[in-house]
C-alpha cells in the first residue's frame, strides 16, 4: 500500500522521541516532516536532541540527519504530509490555536495534548472502546470550516490502565470508583539521569493529573448525541471517581489500584470472563499495532509488576491482577499500562492506524 506521509509536531520532546521509534519500521505510515520551536528548527534531529534521546538504542537512521522544522511553519509543513502527530510543551491556549491551525489547513492532527480533549465535537480516543467517537469528526469540519482536516486527541496517561478494565463491566453499572495512580517519571519527561531527585522518592502531587483522571473516562464513556449542528460526546453520569496520582520511582508503567461499587454486582467469575473474552475493533480490523489481546489476568497474586510487565504486547495492552472482595465498595484490583506507548504516542499510532482505516484521513 502506499504509506502515509507523516509529520511529527514536537519531536524533540520525551513523546515526540516514542513516537519516532514506534514509527521508525511502520507498515503504513513514513516519517517525511520532523518539527519543534524555532530554536531546534535547522538542526539536523540528532543535533537538536544531542544529549536528550532518551532511549538506550540509538535515533533511527531514517530521521537521523533530517532537518528539523519550526512547528509554526504550518502551511510549510502541511504541504509535505498527509497528516501530523503532535505533541508540543506549551500553554493550552497557544496549543489549540496550533492543532486548529493545522486542521484548517486541511491537516488532520491527531494529538497527545490535553487543550482539545473537553470540546464536544473532538474525539477522544482510546481506540478498542470508543471507535464509534470518530463520527463526531464530521461535526467539528463543519465548526471549523474543513474538508479533510480535523482534530484526535487520545486521552490522559492515567486512566490508560483502569478505564480499559472497567469497559467491559459497564453493563454491571459501576457507580462509584476510587483510584490511586502511581506514574513512571517518564510521564513527565524524564529520566533518572535528567531528575536524579526521584531516585528513592515517591511525590503525592502531579500537577492537574487527579482532575484528569476524575473527567476524563468521563468521556471515553459518553455518548454520541444530536447537538443543533450535528452529534457531539456527551459525558456519562456515572460512576463517580476519586483519584489519587502519584510519581513513582519507575522509569516507565502507571499502576492503579481500584475499587469499584456496581448497582448490578457482578460475580469474580463473571468479571474474569469478560476480560479474557474481551475483543475489540482494531483487532477486528487487524490494525498493524492492535493488541492481541488487550487484557491479560494474572493469577499471581504478585503480578502485574510494573518492569516485568508493561511491555505486555509491546507496550499496547493491558495488564491486571488481585481481582478480590473489597470491604467498602464491591471489588478491588490492579492494572498496568505502559504510558509512554498506550498512554502516549503509541495510543496515538493506533488511533491514526483506525482513522485511516475508517476513511477519516486520506491520502493528499
Amino acid at each position: 500500500m502506499e504509506k502515509y506521509h507523516v509529520g511529527i509536531i514536537g519531536a524533540t520532546g520525551m513523546v515526540g522521541q516514542r513516537f519516532i521509534t514506534l514509527l521508525a519500521d511502520h507498515p503504513w505510515f513514513e516519517v517525511t516532516v520532523l518539527a519543534a520551536s524555532a530554536r531546534s528548527a535547522g538542526k539536523t534531529y540528532e543535533e537538536a536532541v544531542n544529549g536528550k534521546w532518551a532511549f538506550s538504542w540509538p535515533i533511527p537512521e531514517k530521521v537521523r540527519k533530517m532537518v528539523v522544522m519550526d512547528a509554526s511553519c504550518v502551511d510549510e509543513i502541511s504541504r509535505q504530509v498527509d497528516f501530523v502527530f503532535c505533541a508540543v510543551d506549551m500553554k493550552k491556549d497557544e496549543i489549540r490555536a496550533m492543532e486548529e491551525n493545522y486542521a484548517r489547513h486541511e491537516t488532520p492532527v491527531v494529538s497527545n495534548n490535553s487543550a482539545c480533549r473537553g470540546i464536544e465535537d473532538v474525539p477522544m480516543m482510546i481506540p478498542e472502546l470508543n471507535f464509534s467517537h470518530a463520527a463526531v469528526i464530521e461535526t467539528q469540519r463543519r465548526r471549523l470550516g474543513t474538508k479533510r482536516g480535523f482534530i484526535a486527541v487520545k486521552p490522559n496517561c492515567s486512566i490508560q490502565s483502569y478505564v480499559p478494565a472497567m469497559t467491559p463491566l459497564l453493563d454491571f453499572e459501576p457507580s462509584k470508583v476510587m483510584v490511586c495512580t502511581y506514574q513512571a517519571i517518564s510521564g513527565a519527561g524524564k529520566t533518572f539521569q535528567t531528575w536524579p531527585e526521584m531516585v528513592d522518592n515517591v511525590i503525592p502531587y502531579i500537577g492537574g493529573e487527579d482532575e484528569k483522571s476524575e473527567n476524563e473516562p468521563l468521556k471515553i464513556w459518553g455518548s454520541l448525541v444530536d447537538g443543533p449542528n450535528g452529534k457531539v460526546i456527551r459525558n456519562a453520569q456515572l460512576p463517580v471517581i476519586s483519584a489519587q496520582c502519584l510519581r513513582v520511582a519507575c522509569s516507565d508503567g502507571h499502576m492503579a489500584a481500584v475499587s469499584v461499587k456496581f448497582e448490578k454486582k457482578p460475580t469474580i467469575e463473571e468479571i474474569l470472563q469478560r476480560w479474557n473474552s474481551f475483543e475489540t475493533e482494531p483487532q477486528r480490523l487487524g490494525l498493524p499495532s492492535a493488541p492481541k489481546p488487550f487484557l491479560q489476568y494474572f493469577e499471581d497474586p504478585s503480578r502485574p509488576q510494573t518492569r516485568l510487565d508493561r511491555d505486555f504486547e509491546r507496550g499496547y495492552g493491558i495488564s491486571i491482577g488481585r481481582l478480590r472482595e473489597d470491604k467498602i465498595l464491591d471489588y478491588r484490583f490492579v492494572c498496568l499500562s505502559h504510558n509512554t506507548i498506550r498512554g502516549a504516542a503509541g495510543g496515538g499510532v493506533l488511533s491514526a492506524e483506525l482513522l485511516c482505516k475508517l476513511g477519516y484521513i486520506e491520502h493528499k
